[in-house]
């Protein structure tokens, strides 16, 4: 049997002696004991322990591919196989290989868990003293302003500027964020002011460069492809995409055609949707004006950049645990489910950012409910309906604080287009672990099955519009 710090690779387990082929009974066993998987991405040097059901039920042969992640079987992992083999099959067998065991592969360790997420420069940043995160982000917040009043159509210059600001502020809040975890509320709001202050500027002016360059994906490609670290990129492109639909939303909604069309096929295409999401209310009476509480409407301009900074630091909260989310330990759901409260409460307690924000931030995986989702949101609702009886959300999506924070409607307008683009991101991520990037169209009709049809997380208005907006930008592109 292996010493604790010896792997073997998987290949060698499940494959059955003189290559008869896959051992199908020893992957059962796996499935159903979830045994951890050592993942190891030497080019990057990375590794992950990940549940072996995870990676194969993305990739039934995941472990027979050749690419930059290897598989292994760890000590623990196969004493548990060879255990539950010889309860369940009488019979243990592994002919020769374990003949063929190594120490455990050598990662890097040079690198903390912050520069994994954001890139070798976050030390220099977290280093810095307060005055200098803010004059720093003060400067940029120039920059990118002078480009607004150069009217630049350079998309290298854009890009730079876009990279460089993005990347900066992230790390800056990051460095921030985790310096106040401990303070009073009073004292971190204080301590966290002048950067909260210029990152709304540096959103601000962003946003308006983004909104002028709306299908410019191939100024966006360049942006993430420069940002560093997996956090930072999925930050990046998150915000990015983000800003660049509200634009195309406004630009949809201002034509007359966009809503009349809607309107024509709510029948046949949405009521039924929306009829399960608001069963107290005759399906007669479900219309646009049930679903969007104002109907569909142009995003004013406040409401606009609010969201925009919402879309900016909607996975702050992984800076509490980035050991976690960056390290290479299995997946635990609680774990998962903490960092949009840890994101809410650090927000909306310790910083001045918008109230529109913080909420962005904390119920960004509420997913209408479903049980697969989680947020403050549905523990502030349960709470509520604990005090007053018969509540009832008589909308599915409101675009007003107020509304929302009142329980008058299912969802945050900002907060339904933020799922959407978080899941099209993860599932068209190449750098994902277990998961091979989709494409477009792919990508598209997953969703469509399994977050509408399938399960009701998504709203199927925002996702056609959504839709629209990626394959007009892979049109733009060609």
């Amino acid at each position: 049997m292996l010493e604790k710090g010896a792997t073997i690779p998987l290949s060698k387990v499940l494959l059955l002696p003189k290559g008869n082929g896959i051992n199908k009974a020893y992957i059962d066993i796996m499935l159903a004991e979830e045994i951890p998987i050592l993942c190891v991405n030497r080019n990057e040097h990375k590794q992950k322990l990940i549940p072996f059901k995870s990676l194969y039920d993305e990739d039934v042969s995941f472990w027979q591919k050749k690419g930059v992640w290897e598989y292994f079987l760890t000590g623990y992992g196969l004493y548990k196989l060879e255990e539950r083999a010889r309860a369940i099959l009488g019979s243990w067998i592994l002919s020769k290989t374990e003949e063929k065991v190594s120490a455990e592969p050598k990662i890097e360790k040079n690198k903390s868990r912050e520069e994994e997420a954001f890139g070798n420069e976050y030390n220099t940043f977290a280093k810095m003293s307060n005055e200098e995160k803010a004059e720093k982000l003060n400067k940029e917040n120039i920059w990118l302003n002078d480009l607004l009043i150069k009217k630049s159509r350079d998309h290298l210059v854009i890009a730079e500027a876009l990279t460089t600001t993005t990347n900066d502020t992230a790390m800056i809040n990051h460095a921030v964020l985790k310096e106040i975890e401990q303070f009073a509320d009073d004292q971190a709001k204080a301590f966290s002011r002048d950067v909260v202050i210029y990152t709304s500027e540096i959103v601000k002016s962003s946003a308006m460069i983004l909104s002028e360059n709306v299908f410019s994906d191939e100024l966006m490609k360049t942006i993430a492809r420069k940002s560093k670290g997996t956090v930072l990129q999925h930050i990046t492109r998150v915000y990015l995409n983000g800003v660049a639909f509200l634009a195309y939303f406004n630009n949809m909604v201002s034509s007359s055609s966009t809503v009349m069309k809607i309107r024509t096929s709510f029948n046949l295409k949405y009521r039924k949707f929306y009829q399960a999401l608001l069963p107290h209310i005759d399906s007669y009476d479900i219309t646009l004006d049930q679903v969007f509480l104002g109907g569909l409407k142009v995003i004013p301009q406040d409401m606009f950049f609010k969201w925009s900074i919402g879309f900016f630091i909607h996975d702050i909260g992984k800076a509490a645990d980035i050991q976690y989310h960056e390290g290479e330990d299995a997946y635990d759901r609680n774990k998962v489910m903490d960092h949009v409260k840890i994101g809410y409460d650090s927000i909306t307690k310790k910083t001045n950012y918008p109230m529109e924000a913080g909420l962005i931030v904390g119920y960004h995986h509420e997913y209408y409910g479903d049980s697969d989702g989680y947020g403050p949101f549905r523990d502030d609702l349960k709470e509520y309906k604990s005090q007053v009886a018969d509540v009832k959300q008589d909308y599915c999506i409101t675009y007003d604080l107020e509304s929302i924070l009142a329980f008058k409607a299912l969802a945050y307008f900002p907060v339904k287009v933020l799922e959407i683009i978080d899941v099209y991101d993860s599932l068209t991520d190449s750098r994902r672990v277990y998961r091979k990037a989709m494409a477009l169209e792919e990508a598209l009709d997953m969703m469509y099955k399994e977050f509408i049809i399938k399960h009701r997380k998504i709203d199927p208005i925002l996702f056609e519009i959504f839709s629209g907006f990626i394959r007009e930008k892979e049109k733009e592109k060609g």
